[in-house]
């Protein structure tokens, strides 16, 4: 693997009638901020051959709106995903780290900012870029990393819809 996206589910709905969070779906926002994200992947290069996606609704939603933008990715949910903390979700990263040169996980929080975090802490990430990413990861984000010979993921961008279209 050369690159890894961890990415958070777009912008729930608060609530969904009679299912559980499990079923909540997107909102308007979140689908519109999804698609965003897709083209933002895209427009950068950042085309995974691998996505690992937590089966709740709003994940898959998610996933499916920023796949639009991608192209052909071989997919896989798991149960385990769905509100996986940091050790799941790393577990299922080392876990396909062989299978992918790009590596896109859309999982949901805290289990995907605390694995930023890790990482970005293990990569000797600068205290500048530790404050911006301790201060949250909003709905739609996605924080990229390089992958240096030695296995490391080397932060390399955080990506937030409000950034991207000037929200």
């Amino acid at each position: 693997m050369q690159r890894l996206i961890l990415m958070r589910h777009a912008e729930a709905e608060r609530s969904c009638g009679a299912g559980g969070d499990r079923d909540r779906p997107l909102s308007a926002r979140g689908r519109a901020d999804a698609s965003l994200m897709g083209q933002a992947l895209a427009a950068r290069g950042l085309r995974p051959d691998l996505a690992l996606v937590s089966p709740a609704a709003r994940t898959r939603q998610t996933w499916n709106l920023v796949h639009d933008a991608l192209g052909d990715v071989q997919v896989r949910d798991d149960e385990a995903l769905y509100n996986g903390s940091a050790d799941v979700l790393r577990r299922f990263v080392e876990a396909a780290e062989d299978e992918a040169g790009c590596l896109l996980v859309v999982a949901h929080n805290p289990g995907v900012h605390l694995l930023a975090l890790e990482y970005m802490t293990e990569g000797a990430a600068s205290p500048a870029l530790m404050d911006r990413m301790s201060g949250g990861f909003p709905p739609g984000a996605a924080a990229v990393f390089t992958v240096d010979v030695a296995g490391r993921c080397l932060f390399d961008g955080f990506l937030q819809p409000r950034e991207l279209d000037g929200r």
